[in-house]
């Protein structure tokens, strides 16, 4: 069996009971689920969150599924598995990957969903989020939905969007109109959502959380010790909604001796376009990609860029920011990451727009001014302190599921 994290928290956390009412029996349903690292940034924080509850006394559960892309993980299916404190479940998924259709799971959740509490969902448009939602609404369970940044008009639209209407009106309009309401973390989430006009009974904002360790390896150690610098980073998930091709495109307008390094895995494998876009802006030798690192690595890489760049198409909150943030690494990112408001008002960064010429011009300005990186990596990781730590998180999550609790039994 592969390995599972021993803990993603970190190191300096709190690990008391620290509730002081009687504990929750929480439920969380999640697709996927470490170690699946694959599918970014929601596997890492709903993980964070789910522990970060446990260390507060409460009994957390979650119900996943193995996928791991088109491998399955190496977990146990059948029974539980603590991580940190929080007890896994792991079901398979026979057929229908692409919806994580799981019979074994519907199963669980129809014997044993009423011993919970309430159910917190972090998906929408994929089968577990319909089966738990179902299930939760005939065991008179109050349930949250967690949208993850996918009922954004935009991204509708943009892939598979006659699919997703459908199932919009078939399925998820349903499932909302019975969630006790929606957990968003960014106000631009909320306002995404409002726009699409859903039936939603309400919204709790509560942030992602960020955790670093206080220990790592140094960047001579690590896959990017032959990285040419000086670099700008950019760290996430390699996918199309994260405006790659505007940050290569803005690239040949940046100062000549700065490279950017992009790191990230390729599950929709749009790195060749990428490349050849690069070679088409003139820019291909001044852009390094590295691929997937590690959780262990890639701390040097963001201690020793001179800047983080995020300028996705749309973002709900950007973990990949606050990350950066706590290793004092300035940020630039686009008004469609949900983060930005946080880092306008740290002065973490800059908030900017992709049209090439201008976010070069940030990229510059940041590039030749190492007192003003300085200042912002240094109100970054501060912020990152005070607001994203996920003791803090987790308070007000738990504040969210007792609002929930007494207005259904008031």
């Amino acid at each position: 069996m592969s390995d599972l994290p021993a803990s993603i928290a970190p190191e300096s956390a709190p690990h008391a009971n620290s509730a002081v009412q009687s504990p929750l029996r929480l439920l969380h349903v999640v697709p996927t689920y470490f170690p699946a690292v694959r599918y970014g940034g929601p596997i890492r924080s709903v993980h964070a969150l789910c522990a970060s509850l446990a260390r507060r006394g409460h009994r957390v559960t979650v119900y996943t599924t193995n996928v791991d892309g088109e491998r399955n993980s190496d977990v146990p299916v059948g029974r539980p598995v603590d991580l940190d404190g929080v007890e896994v479940h792991y079901f398979a998924v026979p057929t229908l990957r692409r919806l994580y259709w799981s019979p074994a799971l519907g199963r669980k959740l129809r014997s044993n969903v009423a011993e919970f509490d309430l159910v917190h969902l972090h998906s929408v448009f994929l089968w577990p989020t319909y089966a738990a939602a179902r299930a939760a609404s005939r065991s008179g369970v109050p349930y949250l939905i967690a949208p993850r940044g996918m009922l954004v008009d935009d991204l509708i639209r943009a892939k598979s969007r006659w699919i997703k209407n459908l199932w919009i009106r078939l399925i998820e309009q349903k499932s909302l109109e019975h969630a006790a309401g929606l957990h968003v973390t960014t106000e631009l989430e909320e306002h995404e959502i409002r726009a699409l006009r859903l039936p939603v009974n309400g919204t709790f904002c509560v942030p992602n959380g960020v955790s670093w360790p206080a220990r790592h390896t140094c960047i001579a150690e690590g896959p990017a010790r032959h990285a040419p610098k000086p670099y700008a980073l950019f760290l996430s998930r390699i996918n199309w909604k994260k405006g790659l091709d505007r940050l290569i495109a803005a690239w040949r307008f940046t100062p000549g001796e700065l490279t950017l390094l992009i790191v990230g895995n390729d599950d929709e494998g749009i790195t060749p376009k990428l490349k050849a876009l690069a070679a088409r802006e003139g820019v291909a030798h001044r852009v390094t990609f590295l691929g997937s690192v590690s959780d262990e690595h890639k701390w040097a890489i963001y201690e020793n860029a001179e800047m983080f760049i995020l300028p996705s198409r749309s973002e709900n909150f950007g973990n990949v920011v606050a990350e950066a943030m706590a290793m004092a690494c300035p940020v630039i990112v686009t008004p469609e990451v949900g983060i930005g408001p946080l880092v306008s008002r740290a002065g973490a960064g800059v908030v900017t727009s992709a049209e090439p010429e201008t976010l070069a011009r940030v990229v510059a300005e940041l590039h030749h001014n190492e007192l003003l990186r300085r200042r912002m990596g240094l109100a970054g990781r501060q912020a990152a302190i005070e607001t994203l730590s996920w003791e803090g998180v987790a308070s007000q999550m738990e504040a969210a599921y007792r609002a929930v609790l007494s207005e259904l039994h008031s």
